[in-house]
């Protein structure tokens, strides 16, 4: 009996000890999984969530805004979801178990994207929701440019081209929060016009995804139903209007019919210059590349954050800053995208 309570004395002092050589060991696992992947734990660490790298666009945001984090001093490490929301998740989660002291995310779905700031803020991370808004979450900053007034441009302009007659909407992502408002802005012109019964609006619908080959199969439904009787259409980007074009060109309308588009795409610059595209809307990516990653470093190292207005995502009023949007047809090319270094002369006119 001795022999047996010795052994047994025995086995539960390795059992204690293991035990707590195991916990030791979880303990220490658990502080790497927080330890900040940087140099220098004081370098700002932002991690950059975007929705996709399929348009030209996002390269631009990419480059410029590494690029400005750099200059600040901050690391960036950027990832791309290829339009799928669950994918967006799992990459912010990745970034704020490396440790980031800030997200910047231009969402997927913008509901969806809720659930990233959940997950942020449970590990006091900020977001900063770049370009498209989040929405029914408490988002910590905005920045974006003013989307309603894209839409009113791309109408606008239009307009100028043709005042009556069938038109058609060719909208973007209805997940995409800008989507709505691009076309809230387009109609705020055009619903004037409809009412007089100037124009009607015999096609309105949005494109899964922003994807072009929906945009061109919804402008060969709108040509079909219309019996290719349609005079106008405002397309919600460039690569929904190149779409829409190629749309156009089978039925041989192409250049006969004045098409919107937006983002100052290379190929929709190229379709303005050919007489396909009647407009695209600038948004100086250089600028709001630029603001966004100031902002970011400087939420980084709690710094104050000046904005200049809010904007209401159906859960909290959002501190925002707006840039302003730029109508950009044949005759200003020179004066604003070459001027601002977006795209080259030789780039555009370069057959």
């Amino acid at each position: 009996m001795a022999r047996n309570t010795i052994v047994a004395l025995l086995l539960l002092v390795v059992t204690v000890f293991a035990s707590a050589c195991s916990n030791t060991s979880t303990e220490i696992v658990a502080k790497q999984d927080k330890i900040k992947l940087t140099e220098d734990e004081k370098i700002p660490y932002i991690g950059f969530v975007l929705d996709t790298l399929a348009d030209e666009r996002w390269y631009k945001d990419k480059a410029l805004f590494e690029e400005q984090v750099k200059s600040l001093g901050g690391k960036v490490k950027t990832l791309a979801a290829n339009g799928l929301s669950d994918v967006q998740y799992k990459q912010a989660q990745l970034l704020i178990d490396e440790g980031v002291d800030v997200l910047v995310v231009v969402p997927q779905n913008a509901e969806e994207a809720s659930k990233i700031v959940e997950l942020a803020h449970e590990h006091n991370v900020k977001v900063i929701s770049y370009d498209r808004l989040i929405t029914k979450a408490d988002v910590d900053y905005y920045i974006s440019f003013d989307n309603e007034k894209v839409g009113e441009l791309q109408a606008q302009e239009i307009v100028k081209n043709v005042s009556k007659g069938n038109f058609a909407y060719i909208g973007g992502a209805e997940t995409d929060n800008n989507a709505i408002l691009f076309r809230k802005g387009a109609m705020s012109v055009l619903q004037p016009l409809i009412d007089k019964g100037d124009i009607k609006l015999v096609y309105d619908k949005y494109t899964d995804d922003w994807n072009p080959d929906i945009a061109q199969s919804n402008m060969q439904d709108a040509l079909k139903t219309s019996s290719d009787n349609i005079n106008a259409i405002v397309a919600a980007n460039d690569g929904t209007a190149g779409g829409v074009i190629s749309a156009l060109t089978s039925a041989g309308l192409a250049g006969k019919v004045p098409v919107s588009g937006q983002d100052a795409e290379l190929n929709g610059v190229k379709r303005i210059v050919a007489g396909t595209q009647t407009m695209t809307v600038y948004k100086s990516i250089n600028l709001i590349a630029k603001q966004a990653a100031e902002m970011a470093v400087k939420v980084a190292k709690g710094e104050e954050i000046e904005t200049s207005t809010t904007v209401d995502n159906n859960q909290i009023k959002v501190p925002s800053n707006l840039l302003e949007p730029i109508p950009v047809t044949k005759e200003n090319i020179e004066g604003t995208i070459i001027k601002e270094g977006y795209l080259t002369k030789e780039e555009i006119y370069t057959k």
